[in-house]
C-alpha cells in the first residue's frame, strides 16, 4: 500500500523503520509536527521522525495545523492507501481522516479500552498493572475509541520506568502495525469494535503532577516515580532546592515521618505514609545527576530540612 506515515518521538521510530523496509509498502511521506525548540539555546530542530524521514529522502509534511483545507487538500493529492500513525500528537478532523481508503491505522501503547489517551504507558505502571501491551485500531474522532485490528502484550516488570517499557513496546508494537497493515492490504483483517466496559483513561501527565507527594503510601510513591521517569521526571523540593529524583526502593526500615530525610551509612531515606524508601539518584538544579549518598554527604543537611 501507499502509506503516509505520521509520527514524531522517539517511540514513533521503529514503526517507521519496519515500513520504509517492507517489501509490500511504500512509504511515499512521513507527517510529523513542525520543529521543536531544544537544548539550552532553545534553537528549532527536527522531530526524530523528520530526522529518520529526511535520511531516508522521504518527504516530509509538517503543518503546524493539519485540519485546515490546505493541508487536507495536499494529503488528498497524495492519494494514500492509509495513514499509519505513532504518536504523531494531533488531533484529527473527520475530513482528513476520510481521506485515504483504508483511513488511518493508530498504534496505541495500551491494551485498549485502558488507558486511553496521552500517557497509557505512565499510566499503568502507576495503576500497579502488571501486564499491558499495545493495539492498532481504526482512528475515529472520539478519543481512541476506534475498533481493534490486533493486540501484543507486554509483562510489567518491577522495576520498569516508563522509558523501560515503552522502548520495549515501541519494537514490539512496530510488529504488530505491519502486521495490521499487511492484513489490510491483502484484505484477511477486518477491525472489531471495543468492547464498552473497561475504559479507562490516561491524560498527559504534567510537571506539577510529577511532583513527589510523601504522605502515600511507599509503594504508591515508588511506583509513581518510576511513572514519569525519564519524563516529565519525579521531583521534590528539599529546603529551598528543586531537585528530580530517580526511581527508588522500598526500604525495610522503622516508619519516618512523611518528608522527613534519613542519612545513615546505607544511603538516604525519605519517609512516606508506610515504610521509608531509600533515595537512588537525585539531581539536583544545574548539576548532573548523582548517587543520593554522595549528593547527601556534600549538601551537609540540616535535621529540620525535609522533602516536601
Amino acid at each position: 500500500m501507499r502509506l503516509v506515515f505520521a509520527g514524531t518521538p522517539e517511540p514513533a521510530l521503529p514503526s517507521l523503520r519496519r515500513l520504509i523496509e517492507s517489501p509490500r509498502h511504500d512509504v511515499i511521506a512521513v507527517l510529523t509536527r513542525p520543529d521543536a525548540a531544544a537544548g539550552r539555546r532553545a534553537k528549532p530542530s527536527p522531530s526524530p521522525v523528520a530526522r529518520l524521514a529526511l535520511e531516508h529522502d522521504i518527504p516530509l509534511l509538517r503543518p503546524p495545523r493539519p485540519n485546515t483545507d490546505e493541508f487536507v487538500a495536499e494529503l488528498t493529492e497524495l492519494a494514500p492507501d492509509c495513514c499509519a500513525v505513532v504518536a504523531y500528537g494531533a488531533l484529527l478532523s473527520e475530513r482528513l481522516l476520510a481521506v485515504p481508503a483504508h483511513g488511518w491505522v493508530n498504534l496505541h501503547f495500551s491494551l485498549l479500552p485502558a488507558w486511553r489517551g496521552a500517557a497509557p504507558v505512565q499510566a499503568a505502571i502507576a495503576a500497579g498493572d502488571t501486564v499491558t501491551g499495545a493495539t492498532t485500531f481504526q482512528i475515529e474522532p472520539a478519543l481512541d475509541s476506534g475498533p481493534v485490528y490486533g493486540v501484543v502484550t507486554e509483562a510489567i516488570r518491577p522495576t520498569d520506568t516508563a522509558g523501560d517499557l515503552l522502548e520495549r513496546l515501541a519494537i514490539s508494537g512496530a510488529t504488530l502495525l505491519e502486521t495490521t497493515l499487511d492484513g489490510i492490504a491483502d484484505g484477511s483483517l477486518s477491525p472489531v469494535p471495543q468492547p464498552s466496559e473497561g475504559v479507562t483513561i490516561a491524560p498527559k501527565v504534567t510537571v506539577a503532577e510529577a511532583r513527589v507527594r510523601w504522605d502515600l503510601p511507599a509503594h504508591v510513591v515508588e511506583r509513581r516515580i518510576r511513572a514519569v521517569t525519564p519524563n516529565p521526571g519525579a521531583w521534590t523540593m528539599i529546603g529551598d532546592l528543586r531537585v528530580k529524583l530517580g526511581p527508588v526502593t522500598v526500604a525495610d526500615a522503622n516508619p519516618l515521618p512523611p518528608g522527613t530525610i534519613q542519612v545513615d551509612k546505607h544511603g538516604v531515606r525519605i519517609g512516606t505514609g508506610s515504610q521509608p524508601v531509600m533515595l537512588g539518584m537525585i539531581q539536583p538544579p544545574g548539576k548532573k545527576p548523582m548517587k543520593a549518598a554522595d549528593w547527601a554527604r556534600g549538601a551537609r543537611l540540616d535535621d529540620a530540612v525535609r522533602a516536601e
